[in-house]
């Protein structure tokens, strides 16, 4: 049996009456940017992730941008301050902080949450350094209790870089958007709340940040052609809030097949040669990845390829080893190294059949 890593037609699918409903109401509508869909999957998606605020935007990187480009035109940090973030996460975490003009502090990485070593945080701390950027990455939540006690130690703004972590919780039931002074999300498709294309949003409690990052999202205009700052634009348009607010619905339902789907990996694929997650059955996992880890994994990838076991691999260079990142080149993390080398994401999602997870445990568990 053939299994794709990831079905979005099917996922998407499931939402086709709907979809076809709001995209003619959009149409007969006549307004197609920054109108009545995007103030309402606003207001709900602050009132889902228990925020105040939410302004939608193009893509997760300008969320993570706007909000240090809004703390410099604020007075809160300024051209040349550091951002500590962990060492094993995607290049785009990366990328926002550099774009916002400030420096990326890179941080030992560990393999239970696949966050920096709060533990190492200590040694990166100067007087240029102004936040701290968690990354709940592969959907797990980053020990923000930890990180939160450490940035009121040092006075630092904690910034949840929420890509991948739509409806995660911690143990109080506070979601990921809300655990920190603002957040940045990402909408692409292959989220576990992804559009049809691509889109963002900025969560915070902060109503003077809310307030400057929606005009800068659309060329910093306080009123129509009148700018006060300089803007982007990074709009998120009609067409995916739409979209989005229906996909809202079914989120936590859908959040918690993939648990459902983990606990059958966690408990049926028993092999030495694969090691499996770290996750404790609550809800401060949403599995938007499930990584495992192995010794050899370009022969392991080879006999996933001969099993018709789809799979891809988050991400395979670190990002002090990127070209575009080449003044990070110097820099050693052994741990984040081994783990970009050694890991590999297997199938998970909402519409995956009891059999096609039968499928994978199987053929998981022949791997030797």
């Amino acid at each position: 049996m053939k299994v794709p890593f990831l079905d979005l037609h099917k996922i998407n699918a499931r939402h086709d009456s709907e979809f076809q409903q709001a995209f003619k109401r959009f149409l007969d509508s006549g307004y197609y940017m920054l109108g009545d869909r995007v103030r309402e999957f606003e207001t709900e998606f602050a009132s889902y992730c228990g925020v105040k605020h939410c302004i939608g935007v193009a893509n997760g990187l300008d969320a993570l941008r706007l909000i240090l480009e809004a703390y410099k035109i604020l007075g809160r940090m300024q051209e040349g301050d550091e951002v500590l973030v962990a060492s094993n996460t995607y290049i785009a975490t990366i990328l926002g902080i550099k774009q916002a003009g400030m420096v990326p502090v890179l941080v030992e990485g560990e393999t239970s949450r696949y966050n920096f070593d709060t533990s190492h945080l200590s040694k990166h701390i100067t007087s240029k350094t102004k936040a701290i950027m968690p990354v709940h990455l592969y959907g797990q939540l980053s020990p923000m209790e930890a990180i939160n006690s450490f940035a009121k130690e040092h006075g630092l703004f904690v910034i949840e870089d929420a890509a991948q972590a739509h409806g995660v919780m911690d143990n109080e039931g506070k979601r990921a958007g809300n655990l920190g002074d603002a957040a940045g999300f990402s909408f692409y498709p292959t989220k576990n709340l992804g559009a049809l294309g691509d889109g963002g949003a900025v969560t915070t409690n902060d109503t003077e940040l809310a307030e400057l990052i929606s005009k800068l999202r659309n060329y910093g205009f306080s009123q129509r052609y009148v700018s006060d700052w300089v803007g982007v634009n990074s709009r998120l348009d009609e067409v995916q809030a739409a979209l989005l607010l229906i996909k809202l619905k079914q989120l936590d339902g859908d959040n918690e097949k993939r648990r459902q789907i983990a606990q059958r990996y966690l408990s049926e694929i028993e092999n030495n040669a694969i090691q499996l997650p770290r996750y404790d059955g609550g809800k401060d996992h949403i599995f938007h990845l499930f990584v495992v880890r192995v010794a050899d994994r370009d022969r392991f990838r080879t006999y996933l390829n001969e099993n018709e076991i789809g799979h891809l691999v988050h991400y395979p260079i670190p990002p002090h080893k990127q070209k575009a990142l080449s003044e990070l080149s110097h820099l050693s993390f052994p741990v984040t190294e081994t783990i970009h080398d050694t890991i590999v994401s297997i199938p998970i999602s909402p519409v995956m059949t009891e059999s096609e997870v039968s499928q994978v445990i199987n053929v998981l568990n022949r791997y030797s």
